[in-house]
């Protein structure tokens, strides 16, 4: 007997800033999109300058996120990461790594990019999320 595929709950996907605006229906079909990732305390996930191909939402457990060698942030359930490497194609901005075993949500390029284009509220808060990381780099 094979076990279902894990997938994020509407909810968690409700509380990432990208996606408060869509419906029931929207977020349920995004959720069958995710596939489940699990990490051990220690492993890396993304790393600074290489590619990614993958926006994760942390379900449960701790990551630290590194900009050049210095801590920058700590994730939580519920934050997400990855959505600015498949916006540009560029090299990932930082390097996040598991404090604690963590469980995630991964979404492919292949499929991210399709559903933001098709939804331009989405786009939108994409934008606004650009934005706001941009304010951040420039204060520091």
């Amino acid at each position: 007997m094979t076990r279902p595929m894990a997938k994020p709950t509407p909810d968690l996907l409700r509380n990432v800033p990208l996606f408060s605006g869509l419906d029931d229906s929207e977020l349920e079909s995004l959720a069958d999109e995710f596939n489940e990732r699990r990490f051990s305390a220690g492993d890396s996930i993304a790393l600074e300058g290489e590619g990614g191909l993958m926006f994760f939402v942390v379900e449960s457990g701790e990551a630290a996120v590194e900009v050049h060698g210095e801590a920058v942030a700590t994730l939580g359930p519920g934050a997400h990461f990855g959505e600015i490497a498949l916006i540009d194609r560029r090299p990932r901005t930082a390097t996040v790594t598991a404090r604690t075993d963590l469980r995630t949500f991964g979404l492919p390029v292949f499929v991210f990019r399709p559903f933001v284009e098709a939804r331009p509220a989405v786009a939108w808060k994409l934008l606004e999320a650009m934005a706001d990381r941009l304010a951040e780099a420039e204060s520091r």
